[in-house]
Parts: C-alpha cells; structure tokens; sequence
C-alpha cells in the first residue's frame, strides 16, 4: 500500500510539471484560436503518444494515428484533416508570418495550388513554402556580400590582402555553409518520403476519413499522386536552391586559389629581389678585396702614384658590376624554364604519309632498276 501511494504520488508530481505548449489552432476557414495546453493533455487529446511532441529531430515529417507531424527547427506543427496546430509559436518571425500570410492561406485565399484540395494538402503546402521562402531569403542576403567581398579581394591592383574582407569572407562562408546543410537536410526530408509509396498515402489523411474524397480518389482524381507531384516541386526548389550555393562555394575556392597565386607571385618577386641585392652584394664584396689589400698599411711604390687610387676605384667598380650582370644572367636562365619546341599539328600528321610514300617511290626506283638490268 505505501509502494502504491507513493507510486501515485510520483507520478502526480510528474503530470503537474510537465511542459505547457503555447498552440494557435487555424482551422479550414482560417479562423485563429490561442491557448495553452499541457503536453499529456495535448497528446491525449490528438490520440498520439509522448514521443510523438517530443520533436528532437531538426527536420522531420511524420505521420502517427491519422495526424501529420512536422517538425522544422522552431516550426513545430501537428496536421489534422480538420485544423492545423502550431506549437511554441512565440517567436518574432514565426508569429509574423503565422497572422499575416498563413490564415489566409488556409482558408484559400491566398497563392497555394493545392486551394481546391482537402485541408492537409494546404497544411502542408504552406509549412513548405515558408520554409523554402526562408532559405530563399537567407541565399539573397548571402549572395550579394560574398560576390562583393570576392570582387574586393581578387582585384589585381591590390598587392596585399584586407583581413577585414578575409573575416567577413569567412563569415559569410561559415553561414553559406550552414544553408548548404539545412538545404541537405530539407532534401533528405523529403526525399524519404518519395522513396516510400506507403509514406506518401499516409499523408493524404482525408482520403482514409472522409468518403467523400475517397471516392474522389477511387473515380480517378489520385490524391496520393498529387502528393507526390506537391513534395516533388518543394525537392525542385530546394535542389535548385542547393545548386545555387554550390556555385557560390565555387567561386569562394576559386577566389581563394587566385588569391593564394596573387600570394605566391608577390613572394616570388621579393625572393628574387633579395637574391638579386645578396648578389650584388656579393660581388662588390669581392672586389673590396682589393681596397682591403691597399688598406693594409704595407709600404710599396704604387701609394705614390696619385692616379692609381682613381684606377683601383674603377677596376673594383667595373669588376663588382660585370659580374653582378654576370651573375643576374645565370640567375634568369634557371628561374625560366625554356619552352618546348613548337611543332606544328600539319607537320605532326604529314611525316608518316611522307614516309609512306618515300617509301612506295624507293619500291618503285628498285622495281625499274631491275627490269632495266634484266
């Protein structure tokens, strides 16, 4: 009895604690109710289980107990063939787009194809859109800011690299880089669901409630191909969306390559510069040998003379400069690789016919040389 007590005591504790969802319900004719429900009530209510709200997963669409279940990040929404519930609807930009454009939707006032098909059809239709809407959204505001950056760090008058546009570059890469998951994802999403027949006629949820349209559907209107086709067009987009950041990524490598090339050629120019100055250096230390020698205070006959300073000034002068040059042309003949010999593609195919018919002539010299003989 004390086990059984306190069992139910446990549990009371758990129910009185367990979250609340703050839901807007539309309907079919795009009416708005608010209100909050805690989930073991929710749950109950919809006929689903515990697991089914938990929505761990960053994108999913599921169906449980004729109920869609959509889960987007902070989309959080539950499809019946009667109404659709938003869950956790307080944010700035959901809220703005849920009274703005989806009550209209809904009630098929707005630009949705799927206005004369059951409720779920537009339920659907409408998450998606918003959804593919986003990531259009967030591709725009990336494009422009990486062209422009790009432009601004390939142009060839600069001789080095802005590192303000190198952070913002990286930025904006680690954001086109989150895009190109969530389009990923998006594109899994559905492309699991395509893949399964039996998924796709488990979203059509008035065609198993309502006669009416399972009539519909047996008299050759294919609720379940309609489906289809609807996921099919969000796919289109989203790939369409990906290839578009795929490009953008291109362009990012491509510039980087350049910009390491740009890089490499400035590092070039100043090894050879400094190659060029430890040269010259070089040769006027060797001919300093020479004053080094008439520095040394040895008595000869020539530090007499008042003209050999001047001659001993040029000799070093004109030797340091001859073999400087000297020295430049060895360098310039091995940092320039030659270039092959060009052999024009006529002459290419011209030799083996020649042959052959140096050939056949030679044939034919011997052939009359020796029926003349005979």
């Amino acid at each position: 009895l004390y086990r059984h007590v306190a069992t139910e005591a446990s549990q009371a504790t758990l129910a009185s604690v367990s979250p609340v969802f703050a839901v807007m319900k539309f309907d079919k004719e795009g009416n708005t109710t608010y209100f909050e429900k805690k989930k073991t009530e929710l749950y109950q209510e919809l006929g689903l289980q515990a697991r089914d709200l938990r929505f761990q997963h960053l994108m999913s669409i599921a169906t449980r107990n004729n109920r869609i279940i959509v889960r987007m990040e902070v989309l959080k929404a539950v499809v019946t063939p009667e109404f659709l519930l938003i869950l956790d609807y307080r944010n700035l930009n959901l809220e703005h787009w849920l009274v703005n454009e989806l009550a209209t939707q809904l009630a098929g006032e707005g630009q949705l194809v799927t206005c004369s098909l059951p409720f779920e059809f537009r339920a659907i239709e409408a998450i998606l859109q918003y959804w593919i809407s986003k990531l259009q959204g967030r591709l725009n505001t990336l494009q422009p800011q990486i062209l422009e950056t790009l432009e601004a760090l390939v142009d060839p008058k600069l001789l080095s690299v802005d590192r303000s546009k190198l952070h913002i570059l990286l930025q904006n890469g680690k954001s086109l880089s989150e895009l190109e998951t969530d389009l990923k994802v998006f594109k899994e999403t559905i492309l699991e669901i395509l893949d399964e027949e039996e998924l796709i006629e488990e979203l059509c949820l008035s065609k198993w409630t309502d006669p009416q349209v399972f009539e519909e559907s047996t008299s050759g209107i294919d609720h379940a191909e309609e489906m289809e086709l609807l996921l099919e067009n969000y796919y289109r987009q989203a790939e369409d969306l990906a290839n578009e950041a795929r490009e953008l990524r291109v362009l990012i490598d491509d510039s980087e390559s350049i910009i390491f090339i740009n890089l490499d050629s400035h590092r070039n120019v100043m090894m050879r510069l400094n190659l060029q100055l430890t040269m010259g250096t070089f040769s006027v230390s060797l001919f300093g040998l020479i004053g080094v020698a008439f520095g040394m205070n040895l008595e000869s006959s020539l530090e007499e003379d008042p003209r050999i300073f001047w001659l001993v000034t040029g000799i070093m002068f004109l030797g340091s400069g001859l073999i400087w040059r000297r020295l430049l042309s060895f360098l310039g003949r091995h940092l320039e690789p030659p270039l092959p010999p060009h052999v024009p593609a006529v002459l290419k195919k011209s030799q083996p016919t020649a042959g052959r018919v140096e050939i056949k002539s030679n044939l034919k010299a011997e052939a009359f040389g020796l029926s003349r003989s005979t």
